[in-house]
């Protein structure tokens, strides 16, 4: 049996749908998240001190010292909070404070 001799039969009419259902989700939500992943990953290996960020609380500091798993950051004169590395949401650009 041929390869597309095998969707011509019963149970290759119920693999089918099966098969594109799996390819649509690969496409429509695994790949994009992956992507994301991968770029907040890279995001939070570039940390340096004296950066301006926002954390996943709409915090804004800036960095004061880095750790492998926590960041400590500036957060007003005098004012210092320790949060874990993965709780930085972006980098602020010059402009933004």
């Amino acid at each position: 049996m041929d390869f597309l001799g095998f969707f011509q039969g019963q149970t290759g009419q119920a693999v089918l749908p099966v098969l594109i259902m799996v390819v649509i989700f690969y496409f429509m939500l695994y790949r994009p998240q992956k992507k994301q992943q991968k770029k907040r990953q890279v995001l939070l290996d570039s940390l340096k001190k004296g950066q301006k960020v926002l954390t996943i609380g709409g915090i804004h500091g800036e960095i004061v010292t880095l750790s492998e798993d926590t960041a400590v950051l500036r957060v007003a004169e005098k004012v210092e909070m320790t949060f874990a590395r993965s709780a930085i949401a972006q980098v602020l650009g010059k402009d933004q404070k």
